[in-house]
């Protein structure tokens, strides 16, 4: 029979994502998530390998959870403007939270990195939710509520920015009203649909 572990997988988990949410990946220590997560480093190595497979699963968790409000607002909302808005207001209530920590762990754990693979990790899912604003902006520029010739690679770009930005002023102690001020202003930045050439 196989041996039963003597810990909770899943709070152990929880309690990972959480010390490479707060300190990034390189500054996180084996020793600093033993004792975080309650267990000792054989333990860890058994149930996930190693420090890495640990932040991998600690990312998916991430993003299944605290980060999926950015899927869910790119998916659910009626327009391209709607959705966008709604992800980066979302953002603003999501990294000021008081009960986690501040900020986006996807954005932030990757800061002085050495690691080349945690590093490409990261930066996949950057661009994958890059990739799904441009989707939805492209989207409102077929609908014609965007004009024909509107950069969406550039302004998908520059709300990706916006995000990453709103995590950073966050973990630098910004308030929800500043960031969701941070939101309102680049919403004013969202092209006007009054060029639209009429059919």
């Amino acid at each position: 029979m196989a041996r039963r572990r003597g810990f909770d997988r899943d709070e152990a988990l929880e309690s990972a994502l959480r010390e490479f949410w707060r300190h990034g990946y390189e500054a996180t220590s084996v020793a600093t998530l033993t004792a975080a997560m309650g267990i000792n480093p054989p333990s860890l190595y058994a149930a996930f390998g190693d420090k890495r497979g640990l932040f991998e699963e600690a990312v998916q968790r991430y993003q299944r959870t605290y980060g999926a409000f950015t899927a869910r607002a790119l998916a659910e909302e009626p327009t391209g403007r709607e959705a966008v808005e709604r992800m980066l207001r979302e953002a603003a209530d999501e990294y000021s939270r008081p009960d986690h920590p501040h900020g986006c762990m996807i954005i932030s754990a990757a800061v002085n990195c050495e690691s080349a693979e945690v590093t490409e990790l990261l930066r996949g899912f950057r661009e994958a939710t890059k990739a799904a604003i441009k989707q939805r902006i492209d989207g409102d520029v077929s609908a014609g509520r965007l004009p024909p010739g509107t950069d969406t690679a550039g302004l998908a770009t520059f709300y990706a920015a916006i995000i990453q930005g709103m995590s950073t002023q966050a973990r630098d102690g910004a308030t929800r009203e500043e960031l969701l001020a941070i939101a309102d202003r680049a919403m004013a930045a969202w092209p006007s649909a009054e060029t639209v050439t009429a059919t």
